[in-house]
């Protein structure tokens, strides 16, 4: 295992934040407090407790969740692309590292901003609703686990991507509705029969529902569920990975 190759990516990744903390950092701060002003504090004040949670503490799970998802594909599909558009992606193909260590150098960098970010948002959430955690460990857990499995998520949709068009297609029109519409604002237990069975085919929907368990100890679905189909999705994931690095799958321009 090539360390150094690893360090370099992974540090050359971690310095971009620095360069851009407007738009990675400032900017999803922003957007989630904003949620937090209308749907947590306004809408809140109107609402009907949720499973005994109040409701500005109940979408707190869900609102870590949308952000940490999106900005996860972001930093690892930005992180890939520009080396494909810049052409530097040749210097990193054909220096002494394995795709693995490609792999776990942009991925490791693109979740460890997304946790960050995660990190900052639950404390900036703490500044507009009370909450606890019932069970930190799991909660670290799901933590990790989803911003690594959607880093990995990013780094494909970052090699698949041959333009800015394609770049912000999957995240905008895919993730953002599918987390909209998996829970992060209420709870499946409210729909009607019909369309909770098809909101269980959003895998959105066990994320959320197991982030939510170790925050407040309810859950609409397992939590052996819920990380099952966590595990399974970053399986998938991982097997795109090897079958693009094995057959050189758009890895250049």
């Amino acid at each position: 295992m090539n360390l150094h190759a690893i360090g370099a990516i992974y540090r050359f990744e971690m310095s971009r934040t620095g360069r851009t903390l407007l738009q990675s950092i400032v900017s999803p701060v922003l957007s989630t407090t904003l949620y937090f002003v209308v749907f947590g504090a306004a809408m809140g004040a109107h609402m009907r407790m949720i499973d005994g949670v109040a409701y500005g503490a109940f979408i707190v799970p869900g609102l870590v969740m949308l952000s940490l998802l999106t900005q996860s594909i972001m930093n690892a599909s930005f992180g890939i692309y520009f080396p494909k558009f810049l052409g530097t992606i040749y210097e990193v193909l054909s220096a002494p590292v394995s795709p693995l260590e490609i792999v776990i150098g942009y991925v490791g960098a693109a979740a460890s901003k997304s946790l960050m970010l995660g990190l900052i948002i639950l404390a900036t959430a703490r500044l507009f609703v009370p909450f606890g955690i019932a069970h930190p460990l799991p909660m670290a857990a799901f933590l990790v686990l989803t911003a690594v499995t959607f880093s990995l998520f990013g780094f494909i949709i970052g090699i698949w991507a041959d333009n800015f068009e394609k770049l912000n297609l999957v995240p905008m029109l895919i993730v953002t509705p599918l987390t909209f519409l998996g829970g992060s604002f209420y709870s499946i237990g409210m729909l009607p029969p019909a369309w909770r069975t098809v909101t269980l085919f959003n895998p959105v929907v066990y994320l959320i529902s197991g982030f939510r368990w170790s925050f407040y100890g309810i859950s609409e679905i397992a939590v052996g569920i819920s990380l099952g189909m966590t595990l399974l999705f970053m399986a998938l994931c991982l097997a795109t990975i090897w079958w693009i690095f094995k057959t050189g799958y758009r890895l250049k321009r």
